[in-house]
C-alpha cells in the first residue's frame, strides 16, 4: 500500500511533475425548456455570458452568479441527464437571510432560512434534522436556504463568513492576478491625485472585486471611488 505525502495527499513514491492548475469553471444542468430556464436564471439577476445556437440543433446558454468563479450551462443536445436531476448545487453567501430576501424580491420561491442538527439534513426537505432560522451562533457552514428552477434542479444557499484553513475565495492564477494588480495600480494612479486621503487597499479591493464580477475597468474605477468617498 502506497504511503501518502503529508503535504498534498499524493502517494509519496509517485514521481513529481509540474503542477497544472485545474479551474472548476462550469457545471452543466439538465433542463427541458431552454427559453423557460433562461428566463428563470435571468430573473435571479445572474450574468448572461452566452446564448449560442447552432445549425445542427445544439444550443448552449451560460450564466454566472454574481461574484462566482464558476458558471452554469444548459441548452439542447448538451447533456443526456434527466431534466431536474441536478440536486444540491451550492451557492456560497456571506449573509443567507439577505440572499434569500433578494431572490424573494425578484419573485423567486425560496425556502425559509434553516440550520441543521444532523449531517446531510440540508439536502432533504423532509428531514427532521432541519431547524427554522439561521444557526444560533451564526457559525459558518451551518445556515442554509434552498430554491429550485422550473425543472426541479435544486440550489442551496450556504452562509460562510470564515472559511476553514486553506480554503481561499479566489480562483485567479499568479499570471492573471499580476495583470489585474497592474491594471488596478494604473487606474488607482489616475484617481489618487484628486482623491481624499485614503489607504490604497480599500480602493484596490473594491476595484478587484468589481472586475471579478464582470465590470469594465472604467466601471470598476467608479466603484473604487465610491467606496473611498462613501467611507469619508
Amino acid at each position: 500500500m502506497a504511503t501518502l505525502s503529508a503535504t498534498n495527499n499524493e502517494p509519496a513514491n509517485v514521481p513529481r511533475a509540474e503542477r497544472v492548475d485545474m479551474k472548476f469553471e462550469v457545471v452543466v444542468i439538465p433542463v427541458a425548456d431552454v427559453d423557460r430556464s433562461k428566463a428563470f436564471y435571468t430573473k435571479l439577476g445572474w450574468r448572461v455570458d452566452a446564448d449560442f445556437p447552432f445549425d445542427n440543433g445544439f444550443r448552449v446558454v451560460q450564466f454566472t452568479p454574481l461574484g462566482s468563479g464558476c458558471s452554469v450551462q444548459f441548452g439542447t443536445k448538451i447533456t443526456t441527464a434527466a431534466p431536474g436531476s441536478a440536486q444540491g448545487l451550492y451557492l456560497i453567501v456571506s449573509d443567507v437571510e439577505a440572499a434569500r430576501k433578494e431572490l424573494v424580491a425578484r419573485g423567486v420561491e425560496v425556502s425559509e432560512v434553516f440550520h441543521t442538527l444532523k449531517p446531510g439534513a440540508q439536502f432533504r426537505a423532509e428531514s427532521n434534522g432541519r431547524v427554522s432560522g439561521p444557526d444560533p451562533d451564526h457559525r459558518s457552514y451551518f445556515s442554509f436556504a434552498t430554491f429550485s428552477d422550473p425543472d426541479g434542479n435544486t440550489w442551496l444557499f450556504q452562509e460562510i463568513t470564515a472559511r476553514l484553513p486553506g480554503r481561499g475565495l479566489s480562483n485567479l492564477d499568479v499570471t492573471t492576478l499580476t495583470e489585474l494588480l497592474r491594471e488596478t495600480e494604473q487606474h488607482h494612479g489616475e484617481y489618487e491625485p484628486t482623491a481624499p486621503k485614503h489607504h490604497w487597499s480599500g480602493w484596490y479591493a473594491a476595484y478587484i472585486v468589481a472586475r471579478q464580477n464582470g465590470e469594465t475597468p472604467e466601471e470598476a474605477a467608479k466603484l473604487g471611488k465610491l467606496h473611498i468617498e462613501g467611507a469619508q
